[in-house]
């Protein structure tokens, strides 16, 4: 092949290149702007394209492709992308697609798995205050709702009793005496340990005196 063709042949290939950036580069300002204007269904279309049509890939785009999911209320297929996301070498990204994912497994009950989130966000990036936060507050909520389940099964069936005495707090409780309830109650512990059963309502009953009296 002579050089005026090796010439003619690499100037022709150029301005395709420059027309594949250019409208790489358009593709990507667009997905930006619907994911800022909070149209999140049109985001996730338009980061999709950058897959589809520009075979564009990176951890980054996964994270944002998890976000656009998220908000559009598509969590499953959120949280297929945040896991792509969690795998990038960036450990401060990888964090925030943790404790995306803990997030959404929070809202769907799967506390457990949604703690793991958590601690593999502060793992990765232990400056992560928004994953401190949630791990926190669920591990919290966990230990108090185990506690609360264990008080339940202690709880002691009431005697007949404890019913009648619950049944006459009650009225008081429909006449606003409230400590009057109380110390109904309390009495009548004193003399049946069953009326146990009813501990959570006089620990109410016992912030509303409290309430009053103040």
């Amino acid at each position: 092949m002579s050089w005026s063709k090796v010439i003619v042949a690499t100037l022709l290939l150029i301005p395709s290149s420059w027309t594949r950036v250019s409208r790489l580069n358009e593709a990507i300002e667009k997905a930006e702007k619907s994911y800022a204007e909070a149209r999140y269904e049109d985001a996730v279309k338009d980061h999709q394209l950058l897959v589809d049509e520009f075979q564009y890939s990176s951890f980054a785009l996964d994270f944002d492709l998890g976000l656009s999911h998220h908000y559009a209320t598509q969590v499953d297929e959120a949280l297929t992308f945040y896991d792509l996301a969690t795998q990038n070498p960036d450990k401060v990204l990888a964090s925030f697609a943790y404790n995306q994912a803990g997030v959404i497994l929070g809202n769907k009950k799967e506390y457990q798995t949604a703690l793991s989130k958590f601690q593999s966000a502060l793992i990765q990036d232990p400056l992560n205050e928004q994953a401190r936060y949630n791990y926190e507050l669920l591990a919290r909520w966990l230990k108090r709702d185990e506690e609360r389940k264990q008080q339940e099964q202690n709880k002691p069936e009431p005697s007949e009793f404890a019913k009648r005495k619950k049944a006459e707090a009650d009225r008081l409780v429909e006449q606003f005496r409230f400590k009057n309830a109380l110390n109904l109650l309390e009495d009548a512990l004193a003399q049946d340990s069953t009326v146990a059963a009813y501990q959570d309502f006089m620990t109410t009953l016992k912030e509303v005196v409290e309430i009053d009296e103040n």
